[in-house]
Protein backbone atom coordinates (compact mmCIF):
# COMPACT_ATOMS: atom_id res chain seq x y z
CA UNK A 1 0.00 0.00 0.00
CA UNK A 2 2.83 2.36 0.86
CA UNK A 3 6.17 2.84 -0.80
CA UNK A 4 9.23 5.03 -0.54
CA UNK A 5 7.76 7.58 -2.88
CA UNK A 6 5.55 8.67 0.02
CA UNK A 7 8.57 9.85 1.94
CA UNK A 8 9.91 11.67 -1.08
CA UNK A 9 6.80 13.75 -1.56
CA UNK A 10 8.76 16.99 -1.58
CA UNK A 11 12.13 17.87 -3.10
CA UNK A 12 14.54 18.08 -0.18
CA UNK A 13 17.93 19.74 -0.11
CA UNK A 14 20.50 17.40 -1.63
CA UNK A 15 23.48 19.54 -2.68
CA UNK A 16 25.59 22.20 -1.02
CA UNK A 17 25.00 24.49 -3.97
CA UNK A 18 21.35 24.51 -2.86
CA UNK A 19 22.36 25.14 0.76
CA UNK A 20 24.48 28.10 -0.34
CA UNK A 21 21.43 29.64 -2.03
CA UNK A 22 19.28 29.09 1.05
CA UNK A 23 21.59 30.67 3.62
CA UNK A 24 21.08 34.46 3.84
CA UNK A 25 23.57 36.70 2.05
CA UNK A 26 23.27 39.63 4.47
CA UNK A 27 23.43 37.78 7.78
CA UNK A 28 24.84 39.16 11.03
CA UNK A 29 24.20 37.40 14.30
CA UNK A 30 22.21 39.52 16.76
CA UNK A 31 24.24 38.09 19.66
CA UNK A 32 28.00 37.73 20.04
CA UNK A 33 29.58 34.34 20.73
CA UNK A 34 29.51 34.58 24.53
CA UNK A 35 25.99 35.96 24.75
CA UNK A 36 24.85 33.23 22.39
CA UNK A 37 26.08 30.60 24.84
CA UNK A 38 24.39 32.36 27.75
CA UNK A 39 21.16 32.66 25.81
CA UNK A 40 21.20 28.97 24.84
CA UNK A 41 21.08 27.96 28.49
CA UNK A 42 18.50 30.59 29.41
CA UNK A 43 16.17 29.23 26.73
CA UNK A 44 16.91 25.64 27.73
CA UNK A 45 16.23 26.25 31.42
CA UNK A 46 13.06 28.23 30.71
CA UNK A 47 11.57 25.58 28.44
CA UNK A 48 12.45 22.66 30.71
CA UNK A 49 11.02 24.37 33.79
CA UNK A 50 7.83 25.57 32.15
CA UNK A 51 7.17 22.49 30.02
CA UNK A 52 7.37 20.39 33.17
CA UNK A 53 4.98 22.78 34.92
CA UNK A 54 2.42 22.99 32.10
CA UNK A 55 2.29 19.24 31.42
CA UNK A 56 3.00 18.00 34.97
CA UNK A 57 6.27 16.29 34.05
CA UNK A 58 9.40 15.38 35.99
CA UNK A 59 12.93 15.17 34.56
CA UNK A 60 14.36 11.64 34.35
CA UNK A 61 17.49 10.03 32.98
CA UNK A 62 17.30 8.73 29.41
CA UNK A 63 19.42 6.12 27.59
CA UNK A 64 21.91 6.90 24.85
CA UNK A 65 22.11 3.22 23.85
CA UNK A 66 19.61 0.35 23.84
CA UNK A 67 19.77 -3.27 22.69
CA UNK A 68 18.55 -4.06 19.20
CA UNK A 69 16.46 -6.97 20.47
CA UNK A 70 14.39 -4.74 22.78
CA UNK A 71 12.63 -3.07 19.84
CA UNK A 72 12.83 0.19 21.78
CA UNK A 73 14.85 2.24 19.29
CA UNK A 74 13.03 4.78 17.17
CA UNK A 75 12.84 3.84 13.47
CA UNK A 76 11.88 7.44 12.50
CA UNK A 77 10.00 6.14 9.47
CA UNK A 78 8.64 2.84 8.22
CA UNK A 79 10.54 2.25 5.00
CA UNK A 80 13.83 1.22 6.60
CA UNK A 81 15.82 4.08 5.07
CA UNK A 82 17.15 5.51 8.34
CA UNK A 83 19.11 2.93 10.26
CA UNK A 84 20.68 3.39 13.71
CA UNK A 85 24.35 3.14 14.58
CA UNK A 86 25.03 -0.40 15.84
CA UNK A 87 27.96 -1.88 17.73
CA UNK A 88 28.75 -4.88 19.94
CA UNK A 89 29.55 -4.15 23.58
CA UNK A 90 30.39 -6.05 26.75
CA UNK A 91 34.01 -7.13 26.81
CA UNK A 92 34.39 -10.62 28.31
CA UNK A 93 30.88 -11.83 27.45
CA UNK A 94 30.61 -15.08 25.49
CA UNK A 95 28.23 -13.22 23.22
CA UNK A 96 28.46 -9.46 23.24
CA UNK A 97 25.36 -7.29 23.50
CA UNK A 98 24.07 -5.96 20.19
CA UNK A 99 23.72 -2.28 21.04
CA UNK A 100 22.25 0.62 19.10
CA UNK A 101 22.65 4.36 19.61
CA UNK A 102 19.16 5.77 20.02
CA UNK A 103 17.66 7.85 17.21
CA UNK A 104 15.07 9.14 19.69
CA UNK A 105 13.63 7.96 23.00
CA UNK A 106 10.07 7.79 21.68
CA UNK A 107 9.30 4.19 22.61
CA UNK A 108 11.57 3.97 25.65
CA UNK A 109 9.59 6.74 27.34
CA UNK A 110 6.42 4.67 27.41
CA UNK A 111 8.26 1.92 29.25
CA UNK A 112 9.70 4.54 31.59
CA UNK A 113 6.22 5.78 32.49
CA UNK A 114 5.52 2.33 33.93
CA UNK A 115 8.97 2.13 35.53
CA UNK A 116 8.37 5.37 37.45
CA UNK A 117 4.78 4.55 38.36
CA UNK A 118 3.24 7.51 36.55
CA UNK A 119 -0.54 7.97 36.85
CA UNK A 120 -2.92 9.63 34.35
CA UNK A 121 -2.04 13.31 34.13
CA UNK A 122 1.58 12.68 35.19
CA UNK A 123 4.60 12.28 32.97
CA UNK A 124 8.31 12.50 32.31
CA UNK A 125 10.64 14.81 30.43
CA UNK A 126 14.17 14.02 29.24
CA UNK A 127 17.24 15.89 28.03
CA UNK A 128 17.64 13.44 25.15
CA UNK A 129 20.71 13.08 22.95
CA UNK A 130 20.71 10.91 19.81
CA UNK A 131 22.54 10.15 16.58
CA UNK A 132 20.82 10.05 13.20
CA UNK A 133 23.47 9.19 10.65
CA UNK A 134 21.24 9.10 7.58
CA UNK A 135 20.52 12.81 7.21
CA UNK A 136 21.84 15.19 4.60
CA UNK A 137 23.70 17.75 6.71
CA UNK A 138 22.42 21.23 5.92
CA UNK A 139 21.43 24.38 7.81
CA UNK A 140 18.86 22.68 10.09
CA UNK A 141 19.63 18.94 9.91
CA UNK A 142 22.43 17.39 11.94
CA UNK A 143 23.54 13.85 12.72
CA UNK A 144 23.60 14.92 16.38
CA UNK A 145 20.11 15.43 17.79
CA UNK A 146 19.05 17.01 21.08
CA UNK A 147 15.42 17.02 22.16
CA UNK A 148 13.13 17.54 25.07
CA UNK A 149 11.62 14.08 24.71
CA UNK A 150 8.53 13.99 26.93
CA UNK A 151 5.69 11.55 27.64
CA UNK A 152 2.54 11.72 29.77
CA UNK A 153 0.05 9.06 30.90
CA UNK A 154 -3.52 9.46 29.62
CA UNK A 155 -6.81 7.63 29.93
CA UNK A 156 -8.71 5.88 27.14
CA UNK A 157 -11.12 8.84 27.13
CA UNK A 158 -8.21 11.20 26.38
CA UNK A 159 -7.46 9.50 23.07
CA UNK A 160 -9.10 12.19 20.94
CA UNK A 161 -8.25 15.27 18.90
CA UNK A 162 -9.51 17.83 21.42
CA UNK A 163 -7.20 16.46 24.09
CA UNK A 164 -4.26 16.52 21.67
CA UNK A 165 -4.98 20.16 20.77
CA UNK A 166 -5.08 21.08 24.46
CA UNK A 167 -1.60 19.61 24.96
CA UNK A 168 -0.24 21.35 21.84
CA UNK A 169 -1.54 24.73 23.06
CA UNK A 170 0.28 24.28 26.36
CA UNK A 171 3.52 23.53 24.49
CA UNK A 172 3.06 26.55 22.26
CA UNK A 173 2.56 28.74 25.34
CA UNK A 174 5.96 27.58 26.62
CA UNK A 175 7.74 28.21 23.30
CA UNK A 176 6.21 31.68 23.04
CA UNK A 177 7.20 32.40 26.64
CA UNK A 178 10.77 31.31 25.94
CA UNK A 179 11.01 33.75 23.03
CA UNK A 180 9.85 36.67 25.20
CA UNK A 181 12.09 35.57 28.08
CA UNK A 182 15.15 35.55 25.81
CA UNK A 183 14.30 39.02 24.50
CA UNK A 184 13.95 40.43 28.00
CA UNK A 185 17.44 39.19 28.89
CA UNK A 186 18.99 39.98 25.50
CA UNK A 187 17.23 43.06 24.01
CA UNK A 188 19.25 42.77 20.79
CA UNK A 189 16.93 39.89 19.85
CA UNK A 190 14.05 42.36 19.50
CA UNK A 191 14.61 43.17 15.86
CA UNK A 192 11.81 44.20 13.46
CA UNK A 193 13.58 42.30 10.70
CA UNK A 194 12.54 39.09 12.46
CA UNK A 195 8.91 39.22 13.70
CA UNK A 196 7.95 37.31 16.82
CA UNK A 197 6.01 34.08 16.74
CA UNK A 198 2.22 34.50 16.63
CA UNK A 199 0.30 34.16 19.89
CA UNK A 200 -1.65 31.15 18.62
CA UNK A 201 -1.06 28.15 16.40
CA UNK A 202 -3.43 27.28 13.56
CA UNK A 203 -4.57 23.64 13.53
CA UNK A 204 -4.93 22.08 10.07
CA UNK A 205 -5.25 18.49 8.97
CA UNK A 206 -2.78 17.26 6.36
CA UNK A 207 -5.78 16.41 4.15
CA UNK A 208 -6.92 20.05 4.24
CA UNK A 209 -3.49 21.27 3.18
CA UNK A 210 -3.39 18.77 0.33
CA UNK A 211 -6.82 20.04 -0.72
CA UNK A 212 -5.51 23.62 -0.88
CA UNK A 213 -2.39 22.70 -2.84
CA UNK A 214 -3.10 19.40 -4.64
CA UNK A 215 -0.37 19.90 -7.26
CA UNK A 216 2.46 20.66 -4.81
CA UNK A 217 4.73 18.11 -3.10
CA UNK A 218 4.69 17.96 0.70
CA UNK A 219 7.43 20.41 1.63
CA UNK A 220 6.16 22.97 -0.85
CA UNK A 221 2.66 22.57 0.60
CA UNK A 222 4.09 23.33 4.03
CA UNK A 223 5.95 26.35 2.68
CA UNK A 224 2.78 27.70 1.09
CA UNK A 225 0.57 27.23 4.14
CA UNK A 226 3.15 29.02 6.29
CA UNK A 227 2.79 32.10 4.09
CA UNK A 228 -0.82 32.25 5.20
CA UNK A 229 -0.35 31.06 8.78
CA UNK A 230 3.21 31.52 10.17
CA UNK A 231 2.72 28.82 12.82
CA UNK A 232 0.73 25.64 12.26
CA UNK A 233 0.11 22.25 13.80
CA UNK A 234 -0.37 19.75 10.98
CA UNK A 235 -2.63 16.90 12.11
CA UNK A 236 -2.60 13.39 10.71
CA UNK A 237 0.99 12.57 9.79
CA UNK A 238 1.25 9.01 8.48
CA UNK A 239 -2.19 8.12 7.12
CA UNK A 240 -2.38 7.87 3.30
CA UNK A 241 -4.15 11.00 2.05
CA UNK A 242 -6.49 11.36 -0.91
CA UNK A 243 -3.56 11.26 -3.35
CA UNK A 244 -2.56 7.86 -1.95
CA UNK A 245 0.47 9.00 0.02
CA UNK A 246 0.99 10.13 3.62
CA UNK A 247 1.87 13.76 4.25
CA UNK A 248 5.08 12.26 5.63
CA UNK A 249 6.13 8.79 6.67
CA UNK A 250 5.71 8.11 10.40
CA UNK A 251 6.81 4.98 12.21
CA UNK A 252 4.06 2.44 12.83
CA UNK A 253 4.69 1.76 16.51
CA UNK A 254 4.39 5.01 18.44
CA UNK A 255 2.08 7.77 17.09
CA UNK A 256 -1.50 6.80 16.26
CA UNK A 257 -2.17 7.89 12.69
CA UNK A 258 -5.07 5.56 11.84
CA UNK A 259 -7.75 6.58 14.34
CA UNK A 260 -10.68 8.36 12.71
CA UNK A 261 -11.19 11.88 14.04
CA UNK A 262 -13.67 14.00 12.09
CA UNK A 263 -15.76 13.92 8.93
CA UNK A 264 -15.36 17.06 6.86
CA UNK A 265 -16.42 17.87 3.31
CA UNK A 266 -17.52 14.29 2.89
CA UNK A 267 -14.12 12.93 3.94
CA UNK A 268 -13.00 11.01 7.00
CA UNK A 269 -9.85 12.45 8.57
CA UNK A 270 -7.42 10.16 10.35
CA UNK A 271 -4.70 10.62 12.95
CA UNK A 272 -4.28 11.93 16.48
CA UNK A 273 -0.74 13.14 15.98
CA UNK A 274 1.07 15.95 14.20
CA UNK A 275 3.95 18.40 13.80
CA UNK A 276 4.51 22.02 14.86
CA UNK A 277 5.95 24.05 11.97
CA UNK A 278 6.73 27.76 11.83
CA UNK A 279 8.07 30.23 9.31
CA UNK A 280 11.72 31.07 9.99
CA UNK A 281 12.29 34.74 9.09
CA UNK A 282 16.08 34.33 9.10
CA UNK A 283 16.31 31.43 6.67
CA UNK A 284 13.00 32.28 4.99
CA UNK A 285 12.03 28.62 5.09
CA UNK A 286 9.73 26.20 6.86
CA UNK A 287 11.07 25.24 10.29
CA UNK A 288 9.90 22.17 12.20
CA UNK A 289 10.00 22.43 16.00
CA UNK A 290 8.17 19.39 17.30
CA UNK A 291 6.73 16.01 16.34
CA UNK A 292 4.21 14.48 18.72
CA UNK A 293 1.01 12.53 19.15
CA UNK A 294 -1.26 10.28 21.12
CA UNK A 295 0.37 6.87 21.08
CA UNK A 296 -0.93 3.61 19.65
CA UNK A 297 -2.99 1.20 21.70
CA UNK A 298 -3.11 -2.54 21.09
CA UNK A 299 -5.69 -2.23 18.32
CA UNK A 300 -4.09 0.59 16.34
CA UNK A 301 -0.60 -0.86 16.72
CA UNK A 302 -1.72 -4.03 14.94
CA UNK A 303 -3.38 -2.05 12.16
CA UNK A 304 -0.39 0.21 11.59
CA UNK A 305 2.14 -2.62 11.63
CA UNK A 306 -0.03 -4.52 9.16
CA UNK A 307 -0.25 -1.49 6.84
CA UNK A 308 3.52 -1.15 7.05
CA UNK A 309 4.26 -4.85 6.50
CA UNK A 310 5.93 -5.03 9.90
CA UNK A 311 3.80 -7.51 11.85
CA UNK A 312 7.00 -9.41 12.69
CA UNK A 313 7.75 -6.58 15.14
CA UNK A 314 5.02 -7.92 17.44
CA UNK A 315 7.52 -10.40 18.86
CA UNK A 316 9.73 -7.73 20.48
CA UNK A 317 9.32 -7.01 24.22
CA UNK A 318 8.12 -3.45 23.57
CA UNK A 319 5.46 -4.34 21.02
CA UNK A 320 4.29 -7.39 22.99
CA UNK A 321 3.81 -5.21 26.08
CA UNK A 322 1.48 -2.88 24.15
CA UNK A 323 -0.54 -5.78 22.75
CA UNK A 324 -0.96 -7.20 26.27
CA UNK A 325 -1.94 -3.73 27.64
CA UNK A 326 1.04 -3.81 29.99
CA UNK A 327 2.18 -0.27 29.16
CA UNK A 328 0.18 2.85 30.01
CA UNK A 329 -1.69 4.78 27.35
CA UNK A 330 0.18 7.98 26.66
CA UNK A 331 0.73 11.13 24.67
CA UNK A 332 4.22 12.34 23.93
CA UNK A 333 6.63 14.02 21.60
CA UNK A 334 9.99 15.55 20.98
CA UNK A 335 10.81 19.25 20.85
CA UNK A 336 14.08 19.98 19.08
CA UNK A 337 16.35 21.84 21.46
CA UNK A 338 18.82 23.23 18.93
CA UNK A 339 16.02 23.82 16.43
CA UNK A 340 14.09 25.89 18.97
CA UNK A 341 17.19 27.77 20.18
CA UNK A 342 18.20 28.51 16.59
CA UNK A 343 14.77 30.02 15.95
CA UNK A 344 14.48 32.04 19.16
CA UNK A 345 18.05 33.37 18.96
CA UNK A 346 17.58 34.31 15.28
CA UNK A 347 20.38 32.11 13.99
CA UNK A 348 20.88 31.12 10.36
CA UNK A 349 22.42 27.72 11.04
CA UNK A 350 22.01 24.92 13.56
CA UNK A 351 25.79 24.87 14.03
CA UNK A 352 25.63 28.26 15.74
CA UNK A 353 23.93 26.68 18.78
CA UNK A 354 25.04 23.04 18.57
CA UNK A 355 28.50 21.42 18.40
CA UNK A 356 28.67 18.50 15.98
CA UNK A 357 30.36 17.43 12.74
CA UNK A 358 29.82 19.30 9.48
CA UNK A 359 31.38 18.71 6.06
CA UNK A 360 34.09 21.12 4.93
CA UNK A 361 31.91 22.29 2.02
CA UNK A 362 29.26 23.48 4.44
CA UNK A 363 31.71 25.13 6.83
CA UNK A 364 33.30 27.02 3.93
CA UNK A 365 29.89 28.28 2.82
CA UNK A 366 29.07 29.42 6.35
CA UNK A 367 32.36 31.27 6.67
CA UNK A 368 31.63 33.18 3.45
CA UNK A 369 28.15 34.00 4.77
CA UNK A 370 29.41 35.38 8.09
CA UNK A 371 27.95 32.42 10.01
CA UNK A 372 30.01 31.24 12.98
CA UNK A 373 29.76 27.45 13.26
CA UNK A 374 30.81 25.97 16.59
CA UNK A 375 33.72 23.52 16.52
Amino acid sequence: MLDKKADLAGPGISTYAEVEKILPADYTSLLNKRDTQRAIYEVKNYIETNLNKELNLMMVQVPLIVTKESGVNDNLDRDGSRTPVEFPCGLGLDKRLNAQVVQAATKWKRIALKQFGMKPGEGINTDMRAVRKDYFLDHDHSSYVDQWDWERVITAEDRNLDFLKMIVKKIWKVIKGAELHAQELFPALKNPKYPNLPDELVFLHAEEILGKYPDLPRKQRETQILQEYPAVFIIGIGWPLEDGYPHEMRAADYDDWVTETVRKNGKIYHGINGDILVWNHVTKRRHELSSMGIRVNAETLRIQLDMSNQLDQLSTPYHSAIIRDELPLSVGGGIGQSRTQMLILRKAHLGEVSVTVWPKELKDICEKKNIFVLE
